[in-house]
């Protein structure tokens, strides 16, 4: 049996699978004060539902990170680089006011060739002490190749700065594209206290049941990864919710379809994209707002408008802000929401009705509207909204070499015409985006705990990045920090080979069924040259498992 946890920022779902079928489903608030409590009430119902049959695995997948950044709060962190000759720090645009630019520099090798200038690290550290900054990124290029300059950046400010949390680029990734790799620090920095904080819990409610069987988190390409490796890298789950909607209709849709995927949940809106059967993905790597990282992703977005958006007025127009307060006015809440509308328009019976009314009626006083124009003004808003992000979403979308190749194959420019809705507001909001863009709204079983489902059925897989110094005839591997000497790989093709069977044979001591043909996901060269001649060559090269939903055993399979 399988269990699928998928907590977002309103909602913990969470299904109990045999196979694919659902025995149990189970869809709670969240209480993002007291989690373990939520975590405790959701997974409890599936436990006795399973009477002790054996759990194969836990997979879980997270809004919680994505949706801290969607709605940008976010604590602010110091920027410290050090950029090296021949890249212009002024070309780029970090969007941090308090960035700090260090002499020194390493090579593409991971040569020193200028050390660090002293005093200009002192004036630094007296900054953002000053300051009072708590947080600091600090992100050297070349630093993949030879962290020393980023170390002792790291360790001056710590030891000057006390309670300072440091995050240093090499630990985030170790690919080329300096800028890149600067986005995905700062957003590693910015998410890690309360990705911790979350994996504290889940590790403390496994204990507290006694639960052994493996555990894992979603990643934003619909990879999993150990929970444990999870905490030093909690940007791969950045998207983890998006990529577990994406999966989630993937399991509960026919095969083979085309489908704009919406996720209406409280927080956020998710949008992503499948052809044929297969998810797009970002050829260029999450973005995040404008800025592009290195997390490898489904070409998903979120949008910071959802059921429980916070309304007002402003200047006598309606405004959905970009945040929730808490549960909807009809629940408890603080605001008029969009959920409120919803319970007035009578297409929900969520909440109390006369509560539902007075919240349209405090914004219709100020728009000099009764209840019912107010709460139809906000359904078609707010439908609004979403089909500009879907819009938004689709330039985009249209930008990716496999959509290309897609439209390529339909012998015609057309866009997809069916829009597969899921999570909590999805039954509402769907039919009057479907009428707006006159396209297909679909409406899957178990829609509610979509998420769940695509997380309990994503395939559990590997990856690793190998990065090859022929001259050297070294090779390390970034996600177990094996070094090894190889005289073997002398040319890319070598190393792609070499990558592929040592995944298979890593693969296997895991217990990873190696059905599927491992992927290559990026190879890069780069010629040393030594007088007139190739002195030797770094490669890097990353393999993994393909990603996905494990398929149904054919009838007859043992």
């Amino acid at each position: 049996m399988l269990i699928g946890l998928d907590v977002g920022g309103t909602y913990t779902d969470a299904v109990l699978l045999d196979g694919q079928q659902v025995i149990k489903k189970i869809k709670k608030p969240t209480d993002n004060e007291h989690l373990l409590d939520t975590l405790v009430s959701t997974l409890d119902p599936l436990l006795d539902a399973a009477q002790g049959e054996k759990l194969e695995r836990i997979v879980l997948s997270t809004t919680l990170i994505t949706n801290l950044i969607a709605t940008k709060r976010i604590e602010p962190a110091a920027l410290v680089i050090i950029p090296g000759p021949g890249l212009n720090p002024n070309t780029y645009d970090y969007h941090v006011p308090d960035t700090y630019l260090l002499s020194g520099a390493i090579d593409y090798r991971g040569r020193e060739i200028e050390p660090l200038d002293q005093q200009n690290l002192k004036n630094c550290a007296e900054e953002i002490k000053k300051k009072g900054i708590k947080k600091a990124a600090v992100v050297g290029k070349f630093s993949q190749r030879n962290k020393k300059h980023e170390e002792e950046v790291a360790s001056y400010l710590k030891e000057h700065i006390p309670n300072l949390c440091v995050m240093m680029g090499h630990q985030v990734t170790g690919r080329l594209n300096f800028p890149r790799r600067v986005h995905t620090t700062l957003l590693t920095l910015a998410t890690q206290a309360n990705y911790n904080s979350f994996y504290t819990e889940i590790l403390k409610l496994l204990k507290k049941r006694g639960i052994t069987a493996p555990l894992y988190i979603l990643k934003a390409d619909g990879g999993t990864l150990s929970f444990e490796l999870s905490a030093a890298k909690p940007v791969e789950t950045i998207f983890s919710g998006p990529a577990a909607s994406t999966l989630g209709v993937l399991a509960l849709t026919p095969e083979g379809e085309t489908s704009v995927v919406v996720d209406i949940g409280g927080t956020t809106t998710d949008l992503a994209l499948i052809l044929s059967g297969r998810p797009l993905f970002a050829s260029r790597g999450a973005r995040v707002g404008d800025r592009l990282t290195q997390v490898r992703s489904f070409a998903t977005s979120s949008a910071a408008v959802g059921g429980d958006s916070c309304l007002e007025v402003e200047d006598g127009a309606l405004k959905i802000m970009p945040y929730r307060k808490g549960p909807a006015y009809c629940l408890g809440g603080p605001c008029p929401t969009p959920t409120d509308a919803m319970r007035v328009a009578g297409l929900t019976e969520l909440g109390d009705e006369q509560k539902a009314i007075r919240a349209m009626e405090i914004l219709g006083e100020r728009l000099k509207l009764n209840p019912y124009k107010t709460a139809e003004l906000i359904l078609d808003k707010t439908a609004e909204r979403i089909i500009s992000e879907i819009e938004k979403m689709f330039l985009s979308w249209e930008q990716e070499p496999a959509y290309r190749i897609w439209e390529l194959r339909q012998k015609k420019k057309v866009r997809p015409h069916n829009l597969v809705g899921i999570g909590a507001a999805s039954p509402v909001l769907l039919p009057l985006l479907g009428k707006k863009m006159g396209c297909n709204a679909l409406i899957p079983p178990d829609a509610e705990v979509a998420n769940a489902i695509g997380a309990a059925l994503a395939k559990v897989n590997l990856r690793l990045t190998f990065h090859f110094d022929t001259e050297r005839q070294f090779f390390f591997i970034e996600e177990n920090g094996v070094q090894e000497k190889n005289t073997d790989v002398k040319t890319l093709a070598d190393a792609e080979s070499y990558a592929m069977n040592r995944l298979i044979e890593e693969g296997k001591k895991l217990g990873i069924a190696v059905d599927d043909k491992p992927e290559l996901v990026y190879s890069e060269v780069f010629n040393m040259v030594r007088g007139w001649r190739t002195g030797g060559r770094l490669i890097d090269v990353c393999v993994q498992f393909p990603t996905g939903i494990l398929k149904q055993q054919e009838e007859g399979d043992h």
